[in-house]
């Protein structure tokens, strides 16, 4: 696949559709349908990465629609689909940040802050979790409030707990 188009497809969940796409380098978006619908997504994307999106599969969207299915059965801890991250210098610093949580826990925004290396930046790390376009593989779904309470996510905050409800002790996963 040529570096001057996007690929994508929708994909099924259990707590709703979504649409991912890739580059030739991997995976550069995973959004919720319901996030603003599928052609403010789209739009958003090609604005970031200034490429055309064609409704195709390539071989990161085929790992990452086995993966997702692994994920969702509780038999997958960690993605191996490549990534093709594009933010601002700030957005992926803390990106890089949230990759770094481990499966079945949460840190807070401050605790995000702090690792950043301004522990008083904790609502500049509220808008970059707002601007990740790749959804669960970035998992700004386990960044809380301080307090414990659930906070802000582009899914909804009923897919949040889903999510980390899903990644819980009780996760028993096959061989990873």
């Amino acid at each position: 696949m040529p570096r001057d188009e996007i690929l994508y497809m929708n994909l099924k969940s259990p707590v709703g559709d979504m649409i991912a796409g890739a580059t030739e380098k991997g995976v550069c978006f995973l959004e919720w349908h319901s996030r603003g619908g599928v052609d403010r997504i789209k739009s958003r994307i090609e604005k970031r990465y200034q490429l055309p999106l064609k409704e195709e599969k390539n071989k990161h969207l085929s790992i990452l629609e086995g993966e997702l299915q692994s994920y969702f059965g509780k038999k997958l801890k960690t993605f191996s689909v490549s990534l093709d991250i594009k933010g601002t210098k700030f957005e992926e610093l803390i990106w890089s940040k949230l990759l770094g949580i481990p499966f079945g826990t949460t840190k807070s925004y401050g605790q995000i802050a702090e690792l950043a290396g301004n522990k008083s930046a904790s609502r500049a790390v509220g808008r970059a979790n707002g601007s990740n376009y790749i959804s669960i593989l970035i998992p700004c779904h386990r960044v809380i409030e301080a307090n414990g309470n659930l906070r802000g996510y582009g899914g909804g905050l009923d897919r949040k707990q889903f999510l980390l409800e899903l990644e819980s002790a009780d996760f028993n996963p096959l061989e990873q």
